[in-house]
This record gives C-alpha cells, structure tokens and sequence, in this order.
C-alpha cells in the first residue's frame, strides 16, 4: 500500500510542478501579448510625423503627438531602436552616423 507521506510528498511535487507549468505559461503569454501589442503602439506614432520628418516646417510636437508617445511602452520603443540601428550592418551597408 502506498503510505499517507508519500501520498502527500507525490501531491506536493505534483502541486510544484503544476504551479511551475502556470507560472511559465503566463509568462509566455505576457510576453506575446506585449509584442503583439509594440506594433499597434508604434503605428500611433503617426501623429508625429510632422515633428520628425526633415525639413518639416513644424517645430513642436503636437499634443496628440506627445500623448501618443508617452502611450508607448519603453520596452518597444528600444527595442524598435536597436533593431533599426542594426539594420544597416545586416543589409551590409556601412553603418549609420548622425550629426
């Protein structure tokens, strides 16, 4: 017969390991919906072409423009940074320099 004790150290691995799996697995799903969401939140941006494009006749950013930056998580929009400042070197140009 099984004993209680070990009935109860298989049910507390069992429990572990389930907690582990949950834990895992809303991680995973946190991270997905934020990187889903990075492409929706950079679109937003838009409203601040007028600021950013050279020779642009605008000279402040407008409010829209701010709200809409400031509804960008950090997360996406450094990452977005990297990724275009690194652009260059795997299109094997030479690499960017700004004044």
């Amino acid at each position: 017969m099984v004993s209680l004790k070990s009935l109860v150290s298989l049910s507390s691995r069992s429990a572990a390991v389930a907690l582990l799996v949950w834990v895992v697995s809303v991680a995973v799903q946190t991270h997905t919906t934020n990187a889903q969401s990075c492409p929706t939140e950079l679109t937003s941006l838009n409203v601040c072409a007028p600021f950013v494009v050279p020779g642009a006749a605008v000279a402040n950013p407008s409010i829209d423009c701010c709200n809409a930056l400031q509804s960008v998580h950090h997360d996406c929009l450094c990452s977005t940074l990297r990724i275009a400042s690194r652009l260059p070197s795997q299109c094997n140009l030479p690499p960017l320099t700004c004044a």
